[in-house]
């Protein structure tokens, strides 16, 4: 078992920055790649920011330039650094942590209890 705890999520303005924290503890040696999603109202979760063994980092294109991940390997804690945020931004973000093999995610996979970010324009 895996627990991932969220942190950091409010309120910015457009254009602003923004920094989440994720805190994982328990069996943290059974995943092998954490990332970040967002979901909208209205709108399907998707997939923003991950961040595998050997610090090999990938991002979606819609955030690329913008938004860093990074782990701190003695807090045990991933986070995202979200630059030049824009309204249509505005979503529950959440921290994900899973077992990956052969490129799929296998049944070890956990997910924090999502933090509130809000973009005013």
């Amino acid at each position: 078992q895996v627990q991932l705890v969220e942190s950091g999520g409010g309120l910015v303005q457009a254009g602003g920055s923004l920094r989440l924290s994720c805190a994982a503890s328990g069996s943290i040696s059974s995943i092998n790649v954490m990332g970040w999603f967002r979901q909208a109202p209205e709108k399907q979760r998707e997939w923003v920011a991950g961040i595998a063994s050997g610090a090999i980092t990938n991002y979606a294109d819609s955030v690329k330039g913008r938004f860093t991940i990074s782990r701190d390997y003695a807090k045990n804690t991933v986070y995202l650094q979200m630059n030049s945020l824009k309204p249509e931004e505005t979503a529950v973000y959440y921290c994900n942590g899973s077992l990956v093999r052969g490129g799929w995610v296998t049944s070890q996979d956990y997910w924090g209890q999502g933090t509130q970010v809000t973009v005013s324009s």
